[in-house]
């Protein structure tokens, strides 16, 4: 029984611990996208692995509105170009949302 015990709590840790560190690695994304958004530097944020890695993160999150996710991803595919440059504020304000 201990041992069996042992092994839940070995893989609960592990599942904990991949958990742990994707989040820390969205966090980070997100940190970088709202610093280049902030700086102007948009082009060079999406050309980034931290854009792939909040691309799938947006995906995934359930703590988003369909229209936020929606304008987020449009962003990230990059679909926008120069033309988004002016709703930039409109994205920094949905990923400091999800920061918090």
């Amino acid at each position: 029984a201990m041992a069996e015990a042992t092994a839940v709590r070995e893989t609960e840790k592990a599942a904990f611990d991949k958990a742990l560190g994707e989040s820390k690695t969205n966090l980070v994304a997100m940190r970088k996208a709202i610093e280049a958004l902030e700086k102007g530097m948009a082009g060079s944020f999406l050309q980034s692995p931290a854009a792939g890695f909040l691309q799938r993160f947006v995906t995934s999150s359930h703590r988003l509105l369909e229209t936020d996710r929606q304008a987020v991803l449009s962003f990230l595919s990059g679909q926008q170009a120069d033309a988004y440059a002016p709703q930039s504020g409109e994205i920094t304000g949905i990923l400091k949302q999800m920061e918090d």
